[in-house]
């Protein structure tokens, strides 16, 4: 045979090889790249805490952090992990109660035995994505062979040659790169662990005599309050720092229902200044919300508003009006590390809430939206539909971790709905720009919320002494808001 027939035949089955390999190497990605999508994450639990473990998708590098899904927030791990496919957290459930260990519950610790399991659920999750890998693979080869008309012995051939180009890519990708993955795993014995970042301290209760008459415990930012509304009858210096409303719905709550509602909400508190820790407006320090409420020993229920102070909601509507769009990317990437950074110290508010010692039922209120559908009035302070719309789109991403957040602790999420009365409507729930609290509830919009709130209550708040009508701002007698 001629030495160029030779060449030639080489050539072909040369090429007819490296396109079977790169057939394999495409069949092989692909599969990875639908197994990471289809594998379901593999549930730990231990202590009453219940995470879910599973991949990031595939990237480039082959080192870098895992991820955790706090409350729907995708947040780095600090830990860094070898391999291409990194570990996925997410906090599913916290069950409470007796069957809860009392150092987890208080400290947010995953004590040793759900660290182990943290590193066996990643196994189980990878060996369930080789498996679900390998059919992908399998139904993909046989596709392709049926596209190709191939014969049943060509065909189981592919199948082969797929599923094991997958399982050796797999234990390359996984078991050898990813190797390290377990051991790093259980290392991990907090939350703040995977984020890098101490702790949150418990809360000790405020010095003072018990308040066992108060029935319900409001804690919260300036919308409990209910700033710019009427102020409260005979107000103490703290009542009046922190704007307490006499038409707040912790006021409403108070009247309709003849309870005792204590009212600790203060205007500009977020979770680590003003619930959990000292608060300062101006020459006044304000003792943290949670410690004063921990003298209501007898309390049915707690209801909490928080989360807009935290992500610097003011400033962010502000800049949104003056500025030509709302969503650029510097105020998107700002916005996406404040509701990070929320989400992680909503969890520490969380866990001390779930550890009050009279477990009193917990209310978590979502944020209303005050712009509606129509916007035609707000076109005088710089906000046009597409504005409005993006600061709708960030208010459901907040109100998005609160929900999670209180399902997660088994509280009860609340939205309270202002529909048909936003800014530009006849009867609006919400302060206008001139007004004195601009985007903040009317005594209708306080109102709103307090039937909302009323409803979520029904059954849960103890008919014991209510102590008349109570007081909605600061109790009965001495003010609660000792200061520190």
């Amino acid at each position: 045979m001629p030495v160029s027939g030779k060449a030639d035949r080489w050539l072909r089955r040369a090429g007819k090889a490296l396109g079977g390999v790169a057939a394999l190497v495409i069949v092989g990605a692909a599969s990875m790249w639908l197994a990471v999508r289809l594998t379901p994450m593999q549930s730990v639990s231990a202590a009453g805490q219940s995470v879910k473990v599973g991949a990031t998708q595939p990237g480039w590098s082959l080192s870098g952090p895992g991820e955790l899904d706090l409350f729907g927030e995708t947040i780095a791990t600090r830990p860094h992990f070898d391999g291409p496919i990194r570990p996925r957290l997410k906090l599913a459930h916290i069950s409470l109660g007796s069957q809860v260990d009392d150092a987890a519950r208080g400290g947010g610790e995953l004590v040793p035995v759900l660290s182990r399991r943290l590193a066996s659920g990643w196994l189980h999750y990878c060996l369930w994505e080789s498996l679900i890998a390998a059919g992908c693979a399998a139904v993909i080869a046989v596709a392709v062979a049926g596209i190709r008309r191939a014969s049943r012995r060509a065909t189981l051939a592919a199948v082969a040659a797929a599923v094991a180009s997958v399982c050796a890519v797999n234990a390359v990708g996984i078991y050898l790169l990813a190797s390290g993955t377990p051991q790093v795993l259980r290392r991990v014995r907090t939350l703040d662990d995977l984020v890098g970042r101490a702790p949150a301290k418990n809360v000790p209760a405020a010095k003072g005599p018990a308040m066992p008459d108060v029935r319900v415990v409001v804690l919260g930012d300036s919308t409990a309050a209910g700033i710019g509304n009427r102020p409260v009858d005979h107000p103490t210096a703290t009542d009046r720092t922190c704007g307490r409303s006499a038409d707040s719905y912790a006021a409403d709550l108070a009247a309709v229902n003849d309870w005792n509602v204590l009212n600790l909400a203060c205007q500009g508190a977020t979770v680590t200044d003003g619930i959990l820790g000292v608060q300062t407006r101006g020459d006044d320090m304000i003792a943290p919300q949670l410690a004063v409420a921990q003298r209501a020993t007898s309390a049915s229920a707690l209801v909490v508003s928080v989360g807009a102070n935290d992500l610097d909601w003011a400033a962010l509507t502000a800049l949104c009006a003056q500025a030509p769009v709302c969503d650029d990317k510097a105020s998107t990437a700002y916005f996406t590390k404040q509701i990070a950074a929320f989400s992680q110290d909503y969890l520490d508010l969380l866990q001390q809430l779930a550890a009050l010692p009279h477990h009193p039922h917990v209310l978590v209120n979502d944020y209303y939206d005050p712009f509606g559908e129509d916007t035609g009035c707000l076109s005088k302070d710089g906000v046009t539909p597409d504005k409005a719309k993006v600061l709708r789109s960030r208010l459901s991403d907040l109100n998005t971790v609160l929900e999670k957040g209180a399902a997660a602790f088994h509280f009860v999420s609340v939205r309270p709905h202002f529909d048909g009365h936003g800014l530009c409507s006849e009867q609006p729930f919400v302060q206008d720009s001139a007004d004195r609290a601009p985007l903040h509830p009317t005594a209708a919009g306080e109102l709103a919320i307090a039937l909302a709130d009323q409803q979520a209550l029904t059954g849960t708040v103890g008919t014991g002494p209510a102590g008349g009508t109570g007081s909605a701002a600061s109790g009965t007698g001495a003010s609660p808001d000792a200061t520190p």
